[in-house]
């Protein structure tokens, strides 16, 4: 008789809805499954900033909320906003225990700093699915803000030939590195170099991606950069990969819908109807069942008639944790201040063995959601982006 770990896995369709830096907006959302917001919730995280938009999304339809901060959430930031409260809000300081409590507190809102936890959809009216998410507010230094971290420098050698200026990134290679492997789902503020980045992501964070592969990573952070682009990982040589990233080719959604005022869905469909092209991710051996709902033809992604590369092209679109933030030491099995090996050298002799062991996990996702489309949204001229639909094949659970 076969073991239960022979066994096909099911999947189904389930929808999420992904935003991020709506900077105090509360824009109307479209239904789904779940809710994704990446983070930048208010403008300065004051108390009553954080009350309107916590209320807003406790009032929303959704089965399940994942929210983080972003930079501009200083008072979540508990050790930013003890050095540098005073200078936003130096009349009337805010309790950060009180706004954090807001977050952690919630009935409704599974808030993750740096955690990663397991989500398990139980409504019998919903699809039943299940998906490991890792949720960090963490993004590169860039002006006097919260949760930030030194990201700009060299990458460490091992060998130790470099000046102790050199290694200012072990701080961002070492933080990267604690999103578990066994992520479905990875949201993260910054979004990674090169993808839905305008050229301004975390090249740390998109090594960690490259060797996690999660289906699917949603971002914001940087406005430019919302799209979606569906990344291809290397399983063997390829002449055209990217050796620094193992990334073998990007695919580019082209929003059906991007008008604010159409009622129609911005949806990246990654399930197999209509004609899509599934996500290659987990065994051959799983099995879809569609729900209803959605366009058929609606989030096709193109793929370009020259293989690209990252080093050859532009982006063209340019319950709860325990809520407190983590530390930037060293992640787990690490020395003091050293990087994995897997963490910060091309494909090596380790590295392809890592990834001939996780070659289930040919695609990953990636969609910059912000929905305040200028950069500065708290000096005025609002302009806004529609929230992104993604229709994904998660694992059923019963």
């Amino acid at each position: 008789m076969a073991s239960s770990q022979s066994l096909p896995s099911q999947t189904r369709r389930t929808r999420i809805v992904c935003i991020s830096d709506t900077h105090n907006s509360t824009v109307k959302l479209p239904k789904g499954d779940v809710l994704i917001h990446a983070g930048d919730l208010t403008n300065q995280g004051s108390y009553s900033e954080l009350s309107k938009t916590v209320q807003w999304l406790e009032k929303v339809d959704f089965e399940v909320k994942i929210v983080i901060a972003g930079n501009h959430d200083i008072t979540l930031d508990q050790g930013f906003y003890q050095d540098h409260g005073q200078s936003f809000h130096n009349k009337k300081p805010q309790n950060t225990a009180e706004c954090l409590k807001l977050l952690t507190s919630s009935p409704t809102i599974t808030y993750l700093c740096h955690s990663s936890t397991r989500i398990r959809l139980t409504n019998p009216k919903g699809p039943r699915t299940e998906f490991n998410v890792f949720g960090s507010p963490y993004s590169p230094k860039n002006g006097l803000w919260a949760f930030g971290y030194d990201g700009n420098g060299v990458e460490p050698d091992p060998s130790g030939t470099q000046t102790s200026t050199d290694l200012v990134s072990h701080e961002a290679v070492n933080l990267w590195s604690e999103i578990p492997l066994d992520t479905d789902i990875l949201v993260t503020h910054t979004p990674p170099r090169g993808n839905c980045d305008a050229t301004l992501g975390c090249q740390f964070l998109k090594k960690r991606l490259s060797t996690v592969r999660p289906r699917l990573h949603v971002c914001g952070h940087i406005h430019p950069g919302r799209g979606a682009q569906r990344v291809r990982w290397e399983l063997e040589r390829d002449e055209f990969a990217n050796e620094q990233y193992h990334e073998a080719g990007v695919e580019y959604w082209d929003d059906p819908h991007p008008d604010i005022q159409s009622a129609k869905l911005s949806l990246v469909d990654l399930t197999p109807r209509g004609g899509n092209r599934a996500l290659a991710f987990g065994n051959s051996a799983e099995t879809t069942t569609n729900v209803s709902g959605g366009s058929p033809r609606d989030g096709l992604l193109r793929t370009p008639s020259v293989s690209c590369t990252l080093s050859s092209r532009q982006d063209p679109e340019c319950r709860v944790s325990d809520g407190q933030p983590r530390g930037l030491g060293p992640g787990p099995g690490l020395g003091p201040g050293l990087p994995t090996l897997d963490d910060v050298q091309p494909l090596t002799s380790k590295s392809r063995e890592l990834n001939s062991s996780r070659t289930g996990r040919r695609e990953t996702c990636v969609v910059n959601c912000a929905i305040v489309a200028t950069n500065w949204p708290h000096t005025g001229g609002r302009r806004y982006n529609k929230p992104i639909v993604v229709d994904a094949d998660l694992p059923v659970w019963t």
